[in-house]
């Protein structure tokens, strides 16, 4: 199997235990899992997300609906009033123009989470929930099942940056577990601030080789910008800039918020599942994962794409007389993944 198909099926096993068994040293299990995968920012994207929330927070979330709030929406919903206000007079002033919030608010109503009404020439809008706080905290993970020296080295600088940012509440890399006395990712140029964490993706079990440090959330973060490359005898300094304690708050919702929408099964979105070789397999009974019929393996989302020389649509007939429900066999795919993505989001 070629490494990068390894890595692919690693994840998702990945995302699949994190739903089950996190946190992995069971200290406390009294907080609601929601599980994402291929989330971060412009400069930083993360293989694996865990948000650790408020059980009774999340199921408010779920007034709000499936699908995530954007910036200019938080900034409404957060701050609309419980009673009847000009929208000018209750919302703090943007850093864009107000057009934009205007339109927010017409799609928050649209949307069903926000009331509005006009006055005159004025709209005026009125809260329908309390935007909960339902974030508690974020992990992030990285998954490399075959951490050799190279990987080790290109992961090393993410990890170094995920640390100074302090985005995310801790860092993990998990790995494939060797069975050997010491783990060889122990010995590994890691950040010590990072977790390391073994994973055997067959039986689904992990064991915790290094414990992470806290991530300073609560601090401005630190952006590296540019690092030293004249070698080991390269003195100069790195060029970075802080990043305000506010703009991380923004920025960690966001990411909740999208984690939220999507969750990890959304691979089947960047897929085919129209595709006549495209099934869903399941190696157990707690995981459907893609297949390829004709390369007879897991295939990757850059694999199962239009471009795919092996692609072929499904035949119309299999599409016809509404089978099984309403479509043909892809179109089913998608809907038993959506109906197992909805289960993990409590009120939906």
């Amino acid at each position: 199997m070629a490494r990068h198909t390894a890595e692919f099926g690693f994840e998702l096993r990945t995302c699949r235990w994190a739903e089950r068994a996190w946190p992995p040293d069971a200290a406390s299990d009294d907080h609601a899992i929601v599980v994402a995968r291929q989330l971060g920012t412009k400069r930083r994207r993360w293989d694996t997300i865990v948000l650790e929330c408020n059980l009774e927070a999340l199921r408010e979330r779920a007034n709000f609906g499936p699908e995530r709030l954007d910036g200019n929406l938080l900034h409404v919903v957060q701050n609309a009033p419980a009673e009847w206000t000009y929208y000018r007079d209750c919302l703090p002033h943007p850093s864009y123009p107000w057009r934009y919030v205007r339109e927010a608010i017409h799609e928050a109503d649209d949307r069903g989470i926000l009331e509005t009404r006009k006055n005159g020439n004025r709209i005026e809008i009125r809260r329908k929930w309390p935007y909960p706080d339902w974030l508690e905290r974020i992990v992030a993970i990285e998954n490399k099942p075959d951490l050799d020296a190279s990987a080790a080295r290109a992961l090393g600088s993410q990890l170094e940056y995920d640390v100074a940012m302090g985005l995310a509440d801790e860092v993990w890399v998990a790995t494939r577990e060797t069975g050997d006395a010491v783990e060889p990712a122990l010995f590994e140029r890691l950040p010590v601030e990072a977790g390391i964490l073994t994973l055997e993706p067959d039986a689904l079990t992990a064991a915790v080789e290094w414990f992470p440090r806290a991530l300073a959330v609560d601090d401005p973060g630190t952006r590296i910008l540019e690092r030293p490359e004249g070698g080991k005898r390269d003195g100069s300094a790195a060029r970075f800039e802080y990043v305000d304690l506010a703009v991380k708050a923004e920025k960690r919702l966001a990411i909740a918020e999208r984690a939220y929408e999507r969750g990890w099964r959304s691979f089947v979105d960047t897929m085919r599942p129209d595709c006549r070789h495209f099934e869903l397999r399941a190696a157990d009974d707690s995981q459907l994962r893609p297949h390829c019929a004709d390369k007879g393996r897991c295939q990757t989302a850059a694999e199962c794409s239009g471009g795919c020389p092996a692609f072929e649509p499904e035949p119309p007939v299999w599409r016809t007389r509404g089978w099984p429900i309403e479509g043909g066999p892809g179109k089913r795919c998608r809907q038993l993944l959506e109906d197992r993505r909805r289960r993990r989001r409590p009120g939906l």
